[in-house]
């Protein structure tokens, strides 16, 4: 058996389709050039040091700001801010802390009533902030829909809709063909679950600077281009190692994602794989028309190898996931971004799902690097005597809940109690990955067979199943 994306080979048409696209986020690529922050050289003392300007830096040093006005804070980025994930990824905004509710129930069935709550209202304060600091990130709440495009899927569609209706989330269920592709337009789309609550789209790119801005209109220090080296404990708190200098802090939070952690333990829990994205010309007039998406929902589909993909403010298509893919020793660089063979899968895939868009021709590609953990959900913990706290393992839903990780490593590094910081879901950490050089031949295999249960109608064979019995998977 094969699944229906795995049906004919690329063609050369599906490799010409990408050939003279540009290798980089269109995200970023979308955004005004400004000049970097400086970089740090020499010593400074700071109350507290964040290293990493992704979306959980930026939300850290600007909680931190809201806490405490004069608190010194200092944010120590490698590249530039939104550089990684947070500049990288699909764009899709969830309310979800744990990847999903089934995947919350499935590790968290005690706590999963008060992580929803806390989830809703993480939720509702990011929506507040972007709006109080006049973000201006193309804000969408136009929900998020779930597509089965095998019949074996349907039934798990339905099953999500009586999670979110569980938890009082608004949801519409379309159980046939007809209905579903009376949202948006494809041969292949059986069913689908339209999750209302939420959930929506937003620019990654403008999300990175208007934090970056607000929180430089805030007082922070932000040095770019300064690569964390090393952390270690002082008397006083922890100095933070850079190239060029030392940050001496009274405390810090590191929020490097899939890069490599500075706290060593981190590296146990942590697998970066590599997510793969394009992005096509903006589509003609006749074109969106042909596709009836009139809702403007974030997509994705049910397979366990899935695909993601949205319109863009200026009617692009971004269309991305299906491979997720780990090399040997966790190996994160910019060599990675380009991987023609997975573009060429993905180019296939678009005009499977897309047949009327023929000819369509894709101007960015790009690839980055996702911090997934065994749970699929951001894990927390303390260094340096617990002067220093860390948030990772996002695992590729990550947009909407690092607001939430970086108010709970906040709250971990300053030693606050708080109903977050008490839950099992902050205390635990995930099963960790094994190491080299059985880690790399367990994901391989992992891989292996989550693309055989999907060309065998969803038939979960004994090795996926010992995983699921053990709450452990890998997922992008």
């Amino acid at each position: 058996m094969t699944t229906v994306w795995d049906s004919r080979q690329p063609s050369a048409a599906d490799r010409d389709s990408f050939a003279d696209s540009k290798l980089g986020s269109f995200w970023l690529d979308d955004l005004p050039s400004r000049p970097p922050q400086p970089p740090l050289h020499g010593s400074t003392t700071a109350d507290i040091c964040i290293v990493g300007g992704g979306y959980t830096g930026l939300w850290a040093a600007l909680q931190a700001k809201a806490d405490n006005p004069d608190r010194d804070v200092l944010l120590a980025e490698a590249a530039t801010a939104g550089f990684g994930a947070s500049g990288r990824n699909g764009g899709f905004l969830e309310q979800s802390l744990t990847h999903g509710i089934a995947n919350g129930i499935n590790h968290f069935p005690d706590e999963i009533e008060r992580i929803e709550r806390l989830a809703r209202e993480s939720f509702a304060g990011l929506v507040a902030d972007i709006s109080s600091y006049s973000i201006n990130c193309d804000l969408d709440l136009c929900g998020a829909i779930n597509v089965a495009t095998e019949a074996h899927q349907v039934e798990g569609l339905r099953e999500e809709a009586e999670h979110q209706r569980r938890f009082g989330l608004a949801v519409e269920l379309f159980d046939n063909p007809e209905a579903i592709q009376q949202q948006v337009a494809s041969p292949l789309f059986l069913a689908g679950v339209w999750s209302k609550d939420g959930a929506g789209t937003i620019h990654p790119g403008k999300l990175a600077e208007g934090l970056l801005n607000a929180a430089l209109s805030a007082g922070v220090r932000v040095y770019e281009n300064t690569r964390a080296l090393k952390l270690l404990p002082t008397t006083a708190g922890v100095c933070v190692q850079v190239e060029g200098g030392e940050v001496k802090a009274r405390r810090a939070v590191i929020a490097t994602s899939a890069y490599r952690p500075l706290v060593r333990e981190v590296r146990r829990y942590v697998a970066p794989v590599y997510d793969y994205v394009l992005v096509t010309e903006p589509l003609s007039d006749e074109q969106l028309d042909s596709l009836g998406w009139a809702g403007r929902q974030g997509i994705s589909d049910s397979a366990n190898r899935f695909h993601y993909y949205r319109l863009t403010p200026d009617n692009r298509i971004l269309w991305g996931g299906y491979e997720a893919v780990y090399r040997y020793g966790g190996s994160v660089g910019g060599k990675h971004d380009d991987d023609p063979e997975v573009f060429a899968k993905l180019a296939r895939n678009f005009f499977l799902n897309f047949p009327q868009l023929n000819g369509l021709r894709f101007t960015h590609r790009w690839g980055g690097a996702i911090d997934t953990c065994s749970r699929f959900s951001v894990f927390f913990g303390t260094a340096c005597r617990g002067r220093a706290a860390y948030a990772a393992g996002y695992t590729g839903l990550g947009v909407g809940a690092t607001r939430f990780g970086a108010r709970v490593a906040l709250d971990l590094a300053d030693g606050r109690a708080t109903e977050a910081t008490g839950l099992e879901m902050v205390r635990k950490k995930p099963v960790p990955f094994p190491p080299e050089p059985l880690r790399s031949a367990v994901i391989q295999l992992t891989r292996n067979r989550i693309a055989a249960a999907d060309a065998n109608g969803g038939q979960r064979g004994l090795w996926l199943r010992t995983l699921d019995g053990l709450g452990l998977g890998f997922d992008s």
